[in-house]
């Protein structure tokens, strides 16, 4: 089975750092957690108070608790929706945990589901992960990451203001794959 922490290093390899742009307020973001999205999380506490001692952002990655809140954020947020635990393959399981931190975990379910040929609804149910986990490994990632990039050729086409973001998109996908 798929192992959360492994998961884990190669999300935090794009999601890896503290974002504050300062012409616009809510896109405060730290390890790919959005404040905007986000805002009863408690490591934003954490974060505040780290902004008024010195080496602020550097000083973050000296927060063990701060570092343990980011997993537990992502392991209920992200990983336990799409059943990360019971997938079989690594790295199907890295693909489906990375396009649910990008896209949400009933966009990601939904893009795995329709790959498999299973119901889609969003939910990670039996059936689903039974399809997954019976699925060829280079078959599923090649397909998860074009079903991945022609979402990405949507949202662009519906909101020109994201094509900035789009190659960027794609590279992550095609990392994973």
């Amino acid at each position: 089975m798929a192992d959360f922490a492994t998961a884990m290093t190669a999300v935090l390899k794009t999601e890896n750092n503290y974002i504050k742009d300062a012409n616009k307020p809510d896109t405060e973001i730290y390890q790919g957690i959005s404040r905007l999205h986000n805002p009863e999380w408690p490591g934003w506490k954490r974060i505040d108070l780290a902004k008024t001692r010195p080496g602020f952002p550097l000083n973050l990655k000296e927060d063990t608790e701060l570092a343990r809140l980011v997993m537990e954020h992502y392991r209920i947020y992200y990983w336990d929706q799409i059943k990360g635990d019971e997938i079989a393959d690594q790295e199907i399981a890295e693909a489906i945990f990375d396009c649910a931190v990008n896209s949400g975990p009933r966009t990601s379910a939904k893009l795995a589901q329709a790959v498999v040929q299973a119901k889609v609804d969003g939910v990670i149910n039996p059936q689903s992960l039974e399809k997954i986990n019976q699925s060829d490994r280079r078959t599923f990632l090649t397909l998860f990451a074009l079903a991945r990039i022609g979402r990405y050729v949507q949202i662009c086409e519906k909101h020109r203001e994201n094509r900035k973001y789009f190659f960027d998109w794609v590279k992550r996908t095609l990392e994973g794959v």
